[in-house]
């Protein structure tokens, strides 16, 4: 009971000490229980939109997906015969069923050519109106769609694109574009994501998704009374035979749900993975923290020691600390991880995607979990400060207060920093030499653990030795008052080094990804400047293929000497060892195609595959299955019959474009797939006429615009721009979650110098008053915080560039070879982690300058 009270006194005591501590503790809990409601939240969305939106069975043609995705290559949504729905209505136990017609390859225009599609990649949908959306959508205006001039819309994209009744659309399909104006607008009963959702009627929606009627896509079936889905699933099935996909209500939805949960979960490890490194940094903060009020408290500790207390007792006192610090910011971030939860839904809802606080879903694992870590965290960071308490003497009563160094257990720890270093640029020195990507990742894995683990333990040592040069650098201009700064951060170097790898870690993530975004980035634009032939890339940035019509007016434009066409074919190959490779991907093209990219050869010349029956494979697969100029492989497309194709070249995997492809003409392909059946173009290239760039570039973007406005025109400066974007929004992603950890790190520096401050009371009171002034008290503490920041940050960048470099030599064996410092973002860091010292040492310092001079001299 006595350590109990002791402990309290001490924590309540010194509470304003652990504020920031507490605060490091509550961040990263509120970062992991935010993320943990929002993904349920979102799961719990999902569950209720796919249970309303199923009906009790649903049939649809054979290779419909699970989800009942009815995209495909060819543009046109697989489809059953209408006389189905007179054999599913015959089947014993069915109350009643409907046809429906829907399709999300599509695109929809307003009436000025801007898409209505979804900003945040949810999916368009055009269907034709039935009982079943009935069932989940409510007509809050005008009337449900009853002629081909009429289209329904959903409340959220008529909100969010401002359309009203009257107003024209236009649906884009692969079949044709069809214009209507809005009749009705309807609202859903259950919360919508964030998908466009279009109506036609029944006949329209035929025409316009599928170019006939007497078609559905599914056949919707209603149980009768008593009779379950399972049971109804086996009428059905019996009814229809073996030649088409019969799902439950609960099979639909898990497979949507299983659909979605695999992108709710790179996410959610992602953000949660992000919430460990802000953990890792809080650690040192909660160290430092303890580690100085043991040193304060050292003469306090002595005399405890010396009425009787045991090293038990102490350490166990220092624990319990640690164990009020942990529950108290676990707490209060488990409360706030719901506000964290409720900002990211409205910050999805910015984007596009709707969630609705009436599902915000808190588990009761998830405070569970929040706690669990939160303390575990907080008390094992506390574990050495607790023992180096147990350790002070009876002795220390008559000493100052601040234990002396252990100059033996530094020297130990200095040995194991280097072994541990050492070992860490070892593993990074095997990955770089690796000769297989995969070999050499898990070398890097292993060397970025070592060397931060080892800069970590060595931080003390790296402190003493790097601080002087920064000093000298950066302190020594400020005369005796940078002086006296550097003795500040010399005079603890395990709390300097501490405090800085704190910082350090995030900025090795940030010098880290950054090298390995740019270099990404040059070495695309590398590649591209080498291999790509043609002048214009034109393709849909959905994803979604380009039409027979829009290639057609492609083709029309002025000014071109060349139009590739370049399809993807889904295909399963019989290789001449006998071996069978499922999932494969056949790459069509025209005969053009070489000279629109230059794909490197081992073994022949592409232009050969492009002959009739030909093909080519790439050098790994050759190896793999003993494949030679002249051999034989049994190619059966997914969407026709089986060919047997002629190797005629084997091409390079040393590429980036197109690795891993495997080329035939567009010709030899439509010779065993179907007209009906073959996919539409996935990119279209363009060359033009020399001398013509600029007016072709014009005349391209002009065939489009009006009717295809899907569609996007790129040179290569575009593309490169694009490919820039794309990875520069990926990386200010990640260093918006970086931040997390930064500020924790922000925070620990605070922390240690407002303790410093006041470990050094009685000193900044004697140097008060022999004359130093409190400007330059400010300024020598503000000093101390730069130097101490600037050292993490060189600790961070200079780990960090090491990583990235490591890693580029990975990507090289992929295809991307140029190595690129991005020395603006790092110059950049570098400056600001000077800043980031300027704003820490705001609050310490203005506290100590407003110190009374005779009671801090007074202070024991």
């Amino acid at each position: 009971m006595t350590v109990l009270k002791t402990s309290l006194r001490n924590f309540f005591a010194h509470k304003g000490r652990m504020a920031l501590s507490a605060t490091a503790v509550l961040l990263s809990v509120a970062f992991v229980c935010g993320t943990l409601v929002f993904t349920d939240t979102m799961n719990t969305t999902f569950d209720k939109l796919f249970q309303a939106t199923a009906s009790d069975v649903t049939v649809s043609a054979k290779n419909a997906s699970d989800t009942g995705e009815t995209t495909s290559r060819t543009g046109i949504p697989p489809v059953v015969p209408a006389s189905v729905l007179d054999e599913v209505r015959g089947a014993e136990g069915v109350k009643s069923a409907e046809g429906t017609v829907f399709s999300t390859s599509v695109t929809v225009v307003d009436a000025d050519k801007d898409k209505l599609s979804p900003s945040s990649g949810a999916p368009t949908i055009v269907g034709s109106w039935n009982g079943n959306d009935a069932r989940t959508m409510e007509i809050s205006s005008g009337t449900a769609p009853k002629g081909p001039d009429q289209v329904m819309v959903d409340a959220d994209t008529a909100d969010k694109h401002h359309l009203k009744l009257g107003d024209e659309i236009g649906v884009i399909t692969a079949v044709e574009t069809h214009h209507a104006r809005v009749s009705g607008i309807a609202t859903f009963k259950v919360t919508n994501p964030g998908a466009a959702i279009f109506y036609l009627d029944t006949k329209t929606a035929q025409r316009t998704l599928v170019g006939r009627t007497g078609v559905y896509t599914n056949v919707n079936v209603t149980a009768a009374q008593g009779v379950t889905d399972d049971r109804l699933k086996q009428n059905v099935t019996a009814a229809l035979g073996h030649g088409y996909r019969v799902q439950t209500a609960k099979e639909v939805a898990e497979a949507n749900q299983k659909d979605v949960q695999s992108s709710l979960n790179v996410m959610k490890y992602a953000m949660l993975g992000f919430a460990g490194i802000a953990f890792l940094v809080g650690i040192f903060l909660i160290i430092n923290t303890f580690s100085m009020l043991v040193a304060q408290r050292t003469r306090e500790i002595g005399l405890m020691r010396a009425i009787g207390s045991s090293r038990k007792q102490i350490n166990r006192s220092v624990l319990i600390e640690a164990l009020l610090l942990g529950v108290l910011g676990s707490a209060l971030g488990v409360g706030a991880g719901v506000g964290v939860a409720i900002g990211l839904m409205k910050l999805m809802g910015l984007m596009g995607m709707h969630l609705s606080t009436d599902d915000l879903t808190v588990a009761w694992t998830t405070p569970a979990l929040g706690l669990l870590l939160g303390v575990v965290v907080t008390v094992l960071a506390a574990y050495l400060p607790a023992r180096r308490a147990g350790k002070v003497s009876p002795m220390a009563a008559l000493r100052d207060a601040g234990a002396p160094a252990d100059a033996r257990s530094g020297a130990v720890r200095a040995v194991i920093g280097l072994l541990l270093t050492g070992a860490g640029c070892y593993g990074l020195y095997v990955a770089a030499t690796a000769d297989k990507a995969k070999t050499g990742s898990g070398w890097l894995g292993l060397g970025v653990v070592l060397t931060l683990i080892g800069f970590v333990v060595i931080g003390p040592l790296l402190a003493a030795g790097l601080v002087r040069v920064l000093a000298a650098i950066i302190l020594r201009a400020f005369g005796p008052v940078g002086r006296m700064a550097e003795r500040n951060a010399l005079r603890n170097p395990r709390r300097t080094g501490a405090t800085g790898a704190a910082l350090m870690i995030g900025l090795a993530l940030v010098a880290c990804l950054s090298v390995v975004g740019s270099s990404m980035v040059a070495s695309a634009t590398d590649q591209l400047d080498k291999t790509v032939g043609a002048d214009f890339i034109i393709q849909d940035d959905n994803g979604k293929e380009i039409n027979a019509r829009a290639v057609h007016a492609i083709k029309g434009a002025p000014g071109l000497e060349r139009v590739t066409e370049y399809k993807l074919l889904d295909a399963t190959l019989t290789t001449p060892d006998g071996r069978v490779s499922e999932d494969e991907t056949i790459n069509a093209a025209d005969p053009t195609y070489p000279k629109d990219l230059r794909t490197e050869t081992v073994a022949g010349s592409l232009a050969d595959a492009y002959k009739p029956d030909s093909m080519s494979v790439f050098e790994g697969f050759a190896k793999k299955h003993g494949i030679k100029l002249g051999s034989t492989v049994a190619v059966d497309f997914k969407d026709g019959r089986t060919a047997r194709l002629t190797v005629r070249a084997i091409t390079s995997d040393d590429t980036v474009i197109d690795k891993g492809a495997m080329y035939a003409s567009i010709a030899t392909a439509a010779r065993y797939v179907p007209a009906d059946r073959m996919p539409l173009d996935d990119l279209v290239f363009a060359t033009a006429e020399d001398g013509q760039e600029a007016a072709a570039y014009k005349a391209l973007k002009a065939a489009l615009h009006d009717d295809f406005p899907q569609y996007t025109v790129r040179d290569q400066t575009d593309y490169k721009q694009e490919l820039k974007d794309q990875i520069g929004q990926m990386l200010n992603l990640i260093y918006g979650l970086l931040a997390l950890a930064i500020i924790v790190a922000v925070l620990g520096v605070v922390n240690t110098l407002a303790l410093s401050v006041v470990e050094r009371t009685r000193e900044i009171g004697l140097m008060r008053a022999i004359g130093l002034s409190r400007r330059q008290l400010r300024r020598m503490i503000r000093l101390e915080s730069v130097v101490i920041a600037v050292f993490g940050a060189l600790l961070g960048l200079g780990l960090g560039m090491g990583w990235g470099a490591t890693a580029q030599k990975l990507l090289a064996l992929e295809g991307l070879k140029v190595l690129e410092i991005p020395w603006p973002t790092i110059t950049g860091v570098f400056i600001g982690s000077a800043f980031v010292g300027l704003f820490a040492a705001l609050v310490p310092a203005f506290r100590a300058g407003r110190m009374n001079v005779l009671k801090a001299i007074a202070t024991d």
